[in-house]
């Protein structure tokens, strides 16, 4: 498989792209607002908060386009469009400022990862090449987690921070030429005689939600986000105030982090088919809350770099089989809008702790409020258990059209 150009090519440019958006989120947005600014909790949380609204929509509008032209087309559209954007953040020099330019940044970077992660049905329609594309392209991701921070650190010591953003835009220009020669296959099409964008969302959003299926992985893979919103808003302040070191060092550390990341890529990737279930994502969600509390339960830098990687091997595993479980449970005509709506539901479940991790951490501090959100993430994932095992007793031969009935709700079952 990995001797196909395409795929190659893909994977190539999510992880040069990758490189320079992984740098300038953890060292250069963080780094700047935290160290540069000293941007309190509550500032913290407004440039989150912007990223967040601004990256809600713009994976509603994406799925959108990907379904109307294809991934690889939004994919360089939204690379391109990134470069001014990325290259913007070097002007922002305050709270406010970046918060405005935090929100274009979302607002273009989002289609951009919404189409990536629609790719590999446009590559294969071979469900066990599906999986392990989804693996490529994740693990391309997380390779690009741990050489980007990395980069951003060494930037940061030689350069400025504001480097880390002119980093960002030339990745993003490497990425769209990489993509162009890329041939995607057609997928089936919907009619849209009549039919306008904001229909075609709603589309989305119903045929998700009607689906048992879908709506059980897409509120369970959020749940994750809860936990990911709150670190947005209190992770570089547990770096300043509880472990006292340098902005760098949220590069160093995150780059370790992904070293677990790619490890869990290629365990997710080797699942054997009877691990392929919701019974092991809900474990898979669940186990974050150890991985959590290993993480920030303590303020020795040793330890949290060791829990930080073995926290990134549960990500990694988790990652790839959730998208997988999505797309294989998506008609063709929709694969672009259904990834948008799980883009959405992350970024809502992104935004909700942003509302009251700055009044937690005022309350109980910040990192025992880290780990208060990592156990209220586990007992919510292990309730999902239950309709996991329901899940994986019903055999969903074809996925269901949109108007017609889910297969899932019906009685027929087979044991498991």
């Amino acid at each position: 498989m990995w001797a196909d150009r395409d795929v190659r090519r893909v994977v190539s440019a999510r992880f040069i792209s990758r490189i320079g958006g992984e740098a300038a989120f953890f060292v250069g947005i963080w780094g700047k607002a935290a160290f540069e600014l000293e941007a309190t909790a509550t500032g913290l949380a407004a440039i989150m908060a912007a990223l967040g609204v601004a990256s809600l929509i713009g994976s509603a509008v994406a799925g959108v386009l990907v379904d109307r032209f294809d991934p690889r087309r939004v994919l360089i559209a939204g690379e391109l469009l990134f470069i001014p954007v990325a290259l913007g953040m070097v002007f922002a020099d305050t709270i406010p400022s970046m918060v405005i330019a935090t929100f274009l940044l979302g607002l273009v970077g989002t289609p951009v990862y919404t189409a990536i992660a629609s790719f590999a049905p446009y590559l294969t329609d071979d469900p066990e090449r599906l999986g392990r594309i989804n693996g490529y392209i994740e693990g391309a991701s997380w390779a690009a987690f741990v050489v980007g921070p990395a980069i951003g650190a060494v930037i940061t010591v030689t350069v400025g921070l504001d480097g880390i953003f002119v980093l960002d835009a030339a990745t993003s220009a490497i990425a769209a030429l990489i993509v162009v020669p890329v041939t995607v296959r057609q997928l089936g099409k919907q009619e849209r005689e009549g039919s306008h964008g904001f229909q075609e969302l709603r589309e989305g959003f119903r045929y998700s939600y009607g689906s048992r299926r879908l709506r059980f992985y897409l509120i369970l893979g959020s749940l994750v986000w809860i936990l990911f919103g709150t670190f947005s808003a209190l992770e570089p302040l547990f770096y300043r105030d509880v472990l006292g070191v340098a902005p760098e060092t949220l590069g160093w550390v995150n780059s370790l982090f992904g070293v677990g990341l790619v490890a869990g890529t290629i365990i997710s990737g080797r699942l054997p088919q009877h691990l392929r279930t919701a019974r092991t994502l809900v474990i898979l969600v669940a186990l974050n809350s150890v991985g959590d509390l290993l993480y920030v339960g303590t303020n020795r830098l040793p330890v949290v770099v060791v829990a930080g990687m073995t926290w990134g091997l549960i990500i990694g595993t988790m990652a790839p089989l959730l998208r997988t479980m999505i797309q294989i449970n998506s008609p063709e005509e929709m694969m672009g809008r259904i990834t948008g709506v799980s883009q959405v539901h992350s970024e809502v479940a992104h935004l909700i702790p942003l509302a009251f991790a700055p009044l937690l951490a005022e309350a109980f501090g910040v990192q025992p409020s880290l780990v208060l959100a990592g156990a209220f993430v586990g007992v919510l994932a292990l309730g999902f258990y239950p309709e996991a095992r329901r899940l994986d007793r019903t055999t969903e031969l074809v996925v269901p059209r949109p108007g017609f009935p889910d297969p899932s709700t019906e009685p027929k079952s087979v044991g498991h």
